[in-house]
């Protein structure tokens, strides 16, 4: 009996138990469903809100696209209405010059009916058929229709040319004055100092074979003569020779001169040089922002920072020419980042012209197509000495650089016995035309001055033979920039007083 007193005892406080326990469920239930409609009646009405501001900016949007077609509408009315007026009023003028044309034609057959009567009376005054007077009026008008056609020829040339040297100098000035570059580009030293005369002992070694093994190592010639406190180094290679000149100096320096060492050193040096020569490329490209460009183009750049061509280092050249190019594409409106990408690659072949045959400009548009430059690219590399047609006016733009950069003071050293030859060649070329007393070349030969024989050449005359002098030098000669030909014809006068 207590057993089952205890037994429902247990079972209504479980039963209790359970019910709060449905009651508290069913509060949180109730809870979690409120929160759940809060929560989505705020997302709907965030929704909506952001849909209504979409709404409202593509209304915005649309209403600014409906005022410019309304304006672009009445500009387009204006401009019917106003080619509706040009059009009548055109209509009127061609009324008016067909009334002019009847009234010029009969007023013609009234002065050729004139003229007829005139002939008439000049045979029987002059004594000379209409032929004889024809012939001789016709070599009257001759001479001067041609020396007529000689000063408007000059006039014309001189007004072309001063309009087109005055564009050119803008732009070429322009880009000249914007890239302001050091005059005299740094050489290649092939010369190795030595602190003393003993030196020379100890890289010949004993027999000779530190400088076989420094020879061989480097595929350079050392030479070792009377020359004091120097070493000459001799190779056509200008890497070669770089690697030899930086291992010869950190040799000395060291001053364990063996052939182990001396192979251990060029070794070094050799990839010290490698990553120099990356590095200058990546220098190159990056500060002319040129991108995308071959690994194996970018090291051709690179090892022309070690090549010279007439004391002007190539790599600072091809930089300089880049940077032109760049200015002159942008003020004819052309993509300049296309035409510094010519400009700097233009000479790339001069990195491997003493490795394969053929010029330097051929070899490079050959390189340029092989790693996949454009077709414009490698055209102007091909055609910036004429190899090839330039084809575009990229081509044009990397011919002038190149020009430019070479040209200029201080750029280039000339060998003085070639500069005498163009001097005398200049020269000879303008005596070798009939009616010229004398030329002079001047202005380091930038200029040909020619005095003319007056009795022989007309004013009109000496116009056609500066042209033909110049054409002739065009032909004959290569030079950078141009020559200015300038011919004078003097007249004197002279009478005596008795």
């Amino acid at each position: 009996m207590v057993r089952r007193t205890l037994a429902e005892a247990k079972v209504g406080h479980a039963e209790k138990q359970a019910s709060r326990l449905v009651d508290e469920s069913r509060k949180q239930a109730d809870t979690i469903r409120k929160e759940a409609a809060l929560d989505a009646k705020e997302r709907l009405y965030r929704a909506k809100s952001e849909s209504d501001k979409e709404a409202r900016n593509k209304r915005r949007e649309f209403a600014t696209l409906e005022n410019k077609l309304s304006q672009k509408e009445e500009n387009l009315e204006r401009k019917v209405d106003l080619l509706d007026r040009k059009e009548m009023e055109i209509n009127k003028k061609e009324s008016r010059i067909g009334d002019r044309d009847k009234e010029l034609s009969e007023k013609e057959q009234e002065y050729q009916g004139l003229i007829k009567d005139v002939h008439r009376r000049l045979e029987k005054v002059s004594g000379m058929s209409t032929e004889e007077a024809r012939a001789q009026l016709m070599e009257s008008i001759r001479e001067d229709a041609r020396n007529e056609a000689a000063r408007f020829v000059k006039n014309t040339e001189e007004e072309a040319r001063a309009a087109a040297n005055k564009k050119a100098t803008w732009i070429i000035g322009n880009a000249i004055q914007r890239y302001a570059s050091d005059y005299v580009a740094e050489s290649t030293v092939s010369v190795v100092p030595l602190p003393n005369e003993e030196m020379k002992g100890r890289i010949i070694g004993r027999e000779g074979r530190n400088i076989r093994t420094l020879e061989s190592a480097t595929g350079v010639d050392l030479i070792i003569d009377d020359t004091p406190e120097a070493v000459i180094l001799s190779a056509f290679d200008p890497i070669r020779r770089q690697v030899a000149r930086l291992s010869l100096e950190k040799l000395i320096s060291d001053g364990r001169i063996h052939p182990a060492r001396i192979e251990e050193v060029v070794e070094k040096v050799k990839k010290e040089l490698e990553q120099n020569v990356k590095e200058a490329g990546e220098s190159a490209t990056f500060d002319l922002g040129i991108h995308n460009v071959h690994k194996e183009i970018v090291r051709l750049i690179g090892r022309l920072r070690y090549r010279t061509s007439y004391a002007q280092n190539v790599l600072q050249h091809s930089r300089e020419v880049s940077y032109l190019c760049g200015i002159m594409a942008s003020e004819l409106g052309l993509d300049p980042k296309f035409a510094r990408r010519a400009g700097l690659l233009h000479d790339i072949g001069k990195a491997i012209d003493h490795e394969t045959e053929g010029p330097h400009a051929l070899i490079g548009a050959e390189m340029a197509r092989r790693y996949e430059e454009s077709e414009v690219v490698v055209n102007a590399i091909a055609a910036h000495h004429e190899e090839e047609e330039p084809k575009t006016v990229e081509a044009i733009l990397v011919q002038a650089a190149d020009a430019l950069s070479a040209a200029r003071p201080g750029a280039r050293r000339e060998i003085l016995e070639a500069y005498v030859k163009r001097m005398e060649k200049l020269e000879e070329i303008a005596d070798s035309f009939k009616g010229v007393h004398k030329a002079y070349a001047i202005q380091a030969g930038r200029e040909v001055r020619i005095i003319v024989q007056e009795n022989q050449v007309s004013d009109g005359e000496t116009v056609y033979l500066a042209r033909d002098i110049a054409r002739k030098i065009e032909e004959q000669l290569s030079y950078p920039g141009q020559i200015k030909v300038t011919a004078i014809r003097e007249k004197r006068a002279v009478d005596y007083a008795k």
